[in-house]
C-alpha cells in the first residue's frame, strides 16, 4: 500500500504569539490535484512554509510519503510566489532551469550534459525553449511563472507546491500551466496549489483544503465546495448580503 503524499497531524504555527495555522490536520494521496483555497491572511503560504520547514513549526507532525522531510527534500519542487524571487539576479532562462537538476547531483557535482540536455526538455515542455539565453527579469509574468515550472520538473520529484501560480499571467501560460499539472497528476505526481480563484476550483482540482487558520474543510471538490464551509471561511471577509460562491477569491 502506498503511503500517503502528506500527512499533518496538528500542526500549530504562530507568529508573534498570534496563531496563522491552528491544530492542522489532513491526509492527501499520491497522484492527486489539491487546491488550497481561503481568504486572505488564512494560512495559505504558511502552510507551505511549514511543511517545506521554511519557518519553524511550534508543533505538529509532518510527513512526506511516509518519511520525515529531512529524508524527502530532493522528492519536492516548491515554486514560491514571484514576489518572493529576486528578477533582478543575473541569471538566464537556461540556468534557471538547469538549478532543478542540483537537488540530485549532490555537493560538489556540475551539471553533466545529460542535465544539461534534460533541463532543454522542460524548458521545450513549457513553450519557453526560444527563450534561454534572455536574462528571467526580460520575461513577462506568464514567461517567468512557466521557467519556474520548468525548473520543477527539472526536479523529478513527487511532490509539486506552487504558492499562486496563476497571480498576474496571462490566459495562455494559464492554461499551459494547468496542463502539465494535470499531466503530472496523471503520471502518479502529487500537486499542491495555493489558489485564489474558486471560480475554477472544479476544473483545477481534484479535491481542495479549505483554510482559515483553522482547517475548515477537506476533501473532493464537490464535498468542500459548499455554501455552508465557504462561508464558514470567508464570511468575516465579505458581508453576508454580498457573499456568492462566484465573487469570493483571496
Amino acid at each position: 500500500m502506498k503511503p500517503p503524499a502528506v500527512s499533518v497531524n496538528r500542526l500549530f504555527v504562530s507568529y508573534h504569539g498570534k496563531d496563522a495555522l491552528a491544530d492542522i490536520s489532513f491526509t492527501l494521496e499520491q497522484g492527486r490535484m489539491i487546491g488550497i483555497v481561503g481568504p486572505n491572511g488564512a494560512g495559505k503560504s504558511t502552510l507551505f512554509k511549514s511543511l517545506l520547514e521554511l519557518i519553524p513549526r511550534d508543533k505538529g507532525e509532518i510527513a512526506i510519503l511516509g518519511k520525515p522531510l529531512k529524508d524527502m527534500r530532493r522528492q519536492i519542487a516548491y515554486v514560491p510566489q514571484r514576489s518572493e524571487i529576486d528578477l533582478t539576479f543575473p541569471i538566464t532562462v537556461s540556468d534557471v532551469v538547469l538549478l532543478g537538476t542540483y537537488p540530485k547531483l549532490g555537493l560538489f557535482h556540475r551539471p553533466k550534459k545529460r542535465h544539461k540536455e534534460w533541463s532543454c526538455h522542460c524548458l521545450e515542455k513549457v513553450g519557453m525553449a526560444d527563450f534561454g539565453k534572455r536574462q528571467i527579469g526580460e520575461l513577462s509574468g506568464g514567461q517567468q511563472q512557466r521557467v519556474f515550472l520548468a525548473r520543477a520538473l527539472a526536479q523529478e520529484a513527487q511532490l509539486f507546491c506552487l504558492d499562486e501560480p496563476f497571480v498576474g499571467i496571462d490566459v495562455t501560460s494559464e492554461e499551459t500551466i494547468i496542463t502539465l499539472l494535470k499531466e503530472l497528476r496523471d503520471h502518479n505526481k502529487t500537486v499542491l496549489v495555493v489558489h485564489h480563484d474558486l471560480s475554477k476550483a472544479h476544473a483545477y482540482f481534484d479535491e481542495l483544503l479549505l483554510l482559515n487558520v483553522r482547517l475548515v474543510d477537506s476533501g473532493a471538490v464537490e464535498k468542500v465546495f459548499q455554501p455552508g464551509s465557504l462561508k464558514e471561511a470567508y464570511a468575516a471577509q465579505l458581508p453576508f448580503s454580498d457573499w456568492n460562491i462566484g465573487a469570493v477569491s483571496s
